[in-house]
């Protein structure tokens, strides 16, 4: 009689690249026979994928592992977190492993050590597209490791280092398996999307029977012919992003751009190493709708960064009111160990972080209700996430799952996760669209 296979207990924290990540530890663990559960007790080990960006995420993280020693005892820790060590070991000296981001095999190997696989290849199958933690009908894809860019609020360079880019093959071909599988909708994501290939000087890879470069153009091209919705996650301003735009409009990819512009302020962005000319950017964003009128942009932004004064705000108001950004979220400015910006002088006190965040929300909130009252009375297409009586929830092409709005679709029939339906667009709130599937 066959051994029982060892069980697993996983935690994922952090962004969609970290998620990646644990899906690739996952599908390797699955396909050696090892058994996936929630509970932390009776697993035979317990691995903690954590994130390390921010000290409340490094908390995070720290707060999981504790939990994991308490319930279980046996704990791998990897992840950004892990890039550091020394912070884990002051913390939980006795964890079984640490390893640091992308460290697949060694987490692998810990664990082999802690529970040896009872591998049986008649009974352990794993999908050909390896294991995914999102659902069935969305998937994100990573298609470079590391970023080149010196943000002085980031550590991500130090945690995961330099721009690595996958070959366009690869990231090809793990694209149509996905499709194979049933998957309606691919997220690109990595650190810097738009700086894909670099690396490698755009080197070209065959892709059936023909060269295809490894660049942010082809790869929008390619995945275009593979007849899923195809979104762009973390996209950096950079020139040539404008030659995706007319795939846009083609409806080879999804009309958004994903674009972290972190302030307005030129000021501001120099201090932080950012692009600095907003006017530029927004005579491109213009350009950009007059190719693709329906274009919706979602980003990022930070208020609070040091030495950021009260007409650094007044500027990045105004530059929203005029860029008109579909979707965008704010973070206080939250200093992580080991940045540079640590030493900007001008710390800007908790209250008045508190107070220019909230008026970005309520600026931002206005912007966003009036444009997607410019979407009531037309007819989307509407990818459905979650199925409901009477009511179900999806998104349109201009939203991404888990950080932007949705739609609430009312149906005669059931609607399945997965389906895209067309929905007539009824009325709209702050965030959210509401309709009927027609």
């Amino acid at each position: 009689m066959n051994a029982p296979a060892p069980k697993v207990s996983f935690v994922s924290l952090g962004c969609p690249k970290a998620l990646v990540d644990s899906e690739r530890i996952i599908t390797q663990l699955r396909a050696q026979g090892y058994q996936l559960t929630k509970e932390h007790d009776g697993a035979d080990v317990v691995i903690v994928n954590t994130c390390g960006f921010l000290d409340s995420a490094k908390a995070e993280s720290l707060e999981a592992i504790g939990e994991a020693m308490a319930e279980n005892g046996k704990v791998i820790v990897t992840g950004c977190m892990g890039a550091e060590p020394e912070q884990i070991r002051e913390h939980f000296p006795n964890v079984l492993a640490i390893t640091g981001p992308q460290a697949y095999e060694s987490v692998v190997s810990a664990v082999h050590q802690a529970a040896p696989p009872a591998h049986d290849p008649f009974v352990d199958l794993v999908p050909p597209q390896g294991v995914k933690l999102t659902p069935r009908h969305y998937a994100y894809l990573k298609i470079s490791e590391g970023c080149n860019n010196r943000c002085t609020f980031c550590i991500i360079p130090k945690l995961r280092g330099d721009l690595v880019s996958r070959p366009i093959a690869d990231v090809l071909r793990e694209a149509e398996k996905l499709a194979r599988a049933g998957v309606k909708e691919l997220l690109v994501i990595s650190q810097d999307t738009s700086a894909y290939g670099l690396d490698i000087k755009y080197q070209p890879s065959l892709w059936k029977d023909r060269e295809v470069r490894t660049r942010f153009y082809e790869l929008g091209k390619e995945l275009g012919e593979l007849g899923m919705w195809v979104r762009m996650h973390y996209v950096y301003p950079y020139p040539h992003v404008d030659e995706i735009i007319p795939l846009m409009a083609e409806g080879k990819v999804l009309p958004y751009l994903d674009i972290p512009f972190q302030h307005a302020s030129p000021s501001v962005l120099k201090a932080m190493r950012r692009p600095g000319n907003q006017e530029k950017t927004l005579d491109r964003i213009r350009k950009w709708r007059e190719i693709c009128p329906d274009l919706a942009i979602r980003s990022t932004f930070i208020v609070g960064f040091p030495g950021e004064t009260e007409a650094d705000v007044e500027f990045l108001m105004q530059w929203l009111q005029e860029a008109k950004i579909d979707r965008a979220g704010c973070f206080q400015y939250e200093p992580v160990q080991g940045a540079p910006a640590n030493d900007i002088a001008g710390a800007v006190p908790d209250e008045v972080k508190e107070e220019r965040w909230h008026r970005f929300m309520q600026t931002q909130q206005e912007i966003s209700a009036k444009l997607l009252k410019g979407r009531v009375g037309k007819t989307l297409p509407v990818i459905i996430d979650e199925p409901g009586a009477t009511v179900a929830t999806g998104r349109t092409k201009y939203d991404a799952p888990e950080i932007d709005g949705v739609v609430y679709v009312a149906s005669g029939t059931p609607l399945k996760p997965g389906e895209i339906v067309n929905v007539k667009i009824e009325s709209s709130d702050e965030y959210d669209l509401h309709g009927t599937a027609v």
